[in-house]
């Protein structure tokens, strides 16, 4: 009997008309359109409409969902008081596992997985998931969160929310494109628990709760924030060749170098370095942008290595003013769409997630009388 793939590897899990990958030719899809194709071309907005409802908006359509999401941003006052207090003693990632598990007490559509009450859902989560982790952020820099600005885009708004400044139009849409590119990834360990999770038909909010406590592991998210802390470290571009070559020779993996699925350079890297570049030279600062330039020519001569999208998403979000501890829930706030968007799919054609398993223990085992183990 041929022995099971490890990690479910290569095993396909469930069908799926979200998002598709090329892993051998490097390539990404989102519902057909190539993300080189969309990166910089549509707004996140415009995505979670693709993800969410199947089609890239007309205009009169993006105006309705703008609005929708603009309506669901505000917090319910009981989850404000709580980030507030859970801001003390919570890290990023487990205050929004708690946020979010209570967020789901206040929605009138929490006991429906009808396909009307999931597109609800989906979209207060999708807008609240910025409010959540801006008002933690204040809450534990006791501080004052600004009031979001109906004319900014979510991604705009994040940013002034989370800096205290109205961005720069380009940075505001570098964001954008960096929820654009993170938004789904087919069958990650975080969508599989959603799905997982869905397919019992447990709600949404139970749904993307698990994505979450998924996401919380460093083995699937963290990453990005590892990368900024190694840059970090090194400090300097003349330092970068000795650091790496040291932690190679120590053993250590690099963060930010190569993918489960991708056996050349991951597109969203492609589209986070230009990025990286562009914010580095808005904010008179190139230094994060050139040591991330030679880590991956070094680490690309020595171990064949491609960088993958949390690499350069370190220096992008830095040079935009976000701590180093909430890249992870940067990384949840887009990912809100694919996962949001699986639940819908999972619930619209569901039959339970149960895989088998291979037995490996010992077998033919007998009882003895608790006297007489041990003897």
């Amino acid at each position: 009997m041929d022995k099971p793939a490890k990690g479910l590897a290569d095993v396909v899990a469930a069908s799926t008309a979200l998002s598709d990958i090329d892993g051998r030719a490097g390539k990404l899809f989102y519902r057909g359109y190539d993300i080189h194709d969309l990166a910089g071309r549509i707004s996140f907005e415009e995505c979670v409409h693709l993800l969410l409802r199947g089609s890239l908006p007309t205009a009169e359509e993006l105006a309705s969902l703008t609005a929708e999401l603009d309506g669901a941003r505000t917090l319910p006052a009981r989850v404000d008081g709580i980030a507030r207090h859970l801001a003390a003693d919570a890290s990023p990632m487990e205050a929004l596992r708690t946020l979010l598990s209570v967020l789901s007490l206040s929605d009138p559509d929490k006991d429906s997985n009808e396909p009307a009450a999931n597109q609800r859902k989906a979209v207060r989560l999708i807008a609240a998931m910025p409010t959540l982790v801006a008002r933690y952020h204040h809450g534990r820099s006791g501080t004052t969160m600004p009031d979001a600005d109906p004319a900014l885009s979510i991604a705009g708004n994040f940013l002034l929310q989370i800096t205290g400044r109205r961005p720069e139009r380009q940075a505001a849409d570098a964001f954008d494109e960096c929820l654009v590119l993170h938004a789904d990834h087919t069958m990650n360990a975080s969508t599989f628990a959603c799905r997982v999770c869905a397919a019992t038909l447990s709600d949404m909010h139970s749904a993307v709760v698990a994505g979450i406590g998924t996401l919380k592991g460093p083995l699937h998210g963290g990453a990005n924030e590892a990368v900024m802390k190694s840059l970090l470290e090194i400090g300097a571009l003349p330092d970068v060749e000795g650091w790496v070559r040291s932690e190679l020779d120590a053993g250590k993996k690099l963060m930010g170098f190569g993918h489960r699925v991708y056996k050349t350079e991951d597109p969203r890297a492609t589209h986070l370095r230009k990025l990286s570049k562009t914010l580095g030279e808005l904010a008179g600062n190139t230094e994060w942008y050139e040591m991330s330039i030679a880590m991956e020519k070094l680490v690309l001569e020595i171990k064949g290595l491609y960088p993958n999208v949390d690499f350069f998403a370190a220096s992008v979000y830095h040079s935009l003013g976000i701590p180093t501890d909430l890249f992870t829930p940067v990384f949840a706030i887009s990912r809100m769409a694919g996962w949001t968007a699986h639940v819908i799919e999972q619930h619209a054609d569901n039959r339970l997630i149960r895989p088998d398993s291979e037995y490996v223990g010992e077998r033919d085992q007998k009882w003895i009388p608790i006297g007489e183990r041990g003897l």
